[in-house]
């Protein structure tokens, strides 16, 4: 993001990192929410369950962002032991990238009514937005939904595996997920195209969340 200021796109440069801004915290949120729903208030005495980019961005995590294109939020606290369903680790965990979801759904779609009836001017900023809107939350649904590391996506995986299977995959996860998520966001900085099947398959959901009118 940061080579966008040495070219001098300024405008771009405030999309991207206000989209994100705004994203980061509705996927923190979302966590916090069902965590609460669940019967876990960590968050909320945490002053997590808030929209306010204040109570979610991580100066350092947002830095990385605009530095490096990796970077992360303040993590939601949650006590497990407060959960009063056998399935809320999974709808916790599936809250983030699910305010994701709709963020994107909601933007690509204001964006088409905007074609549809002739909202924009010439020089209109908001058609240009609303896609990078889309654009950001559909890749950070992707990315988050990843069964590595500490991502969200963690969290999930088990509830599909055989039992069995899915111990070994948590131990190993434990073990190794965040070394392995390292080394993959060390080779995308590098330019290395590792990640590059995140980018495409959210590019390809693009079209999969606007309703036909």
């Amino acid at each position: 993001m940061i080579q966008l200021l040495y070219q001098g796109q300024w405008f771009l440069f405030c999309v991207i990192l206000s989209a994100l801004v705004v994203s980061l915290s509705c996927h923190e949120f979302g966590h916090a929410w069902v965590a609460r729903r669940c019967g876990d208030n960590t968050a909320q005495r945490a002053g997590r369950l808030t929209l306010n980019p204040l109570a979610h961005i991580d100066p350092m995590g947002l830095l990385m962002v605009m530095i490096v294109g990796f970077g992360y939020a303040k993590p939601v606290p949650t006590d497990p032991r407060r959960f009063t369903s056998r399935y809320a680790e999974l709808l916790v965990a599936a809250a983030g990238p699910a305010m994701n979801f709709v963020l994107a759904f909601v933007a690509v779609n204001i964006y088409l009514q905007g074609l549809r009836f002739g909202w924009y001017g010439p020089f209109d900023v908001l058609p240009q937005s609303l896609v990078f809107v889309a654009r950001i939350n559909l890749l950070l649904m992707v990315f988050n939904l990843l069964p590595i590391g500490a991502l969200d996506g963690h969290y999930i995986l088990p509830y599909f595996l055989p039992r069995g299977l899915s111990q070994r995959y948590r131990y190993f996860n434990a073990r190794y997920g965040n070394l392995v998520l390292l080394a993959l966001i060390g080779l995308a900085v590098l330019g290395v195209p590792v990640l590059a099947g995140v980018w495409r398959v959210s590019d390809a959901l693009l079209p999969m969340v606007a309703l036909t009118w």
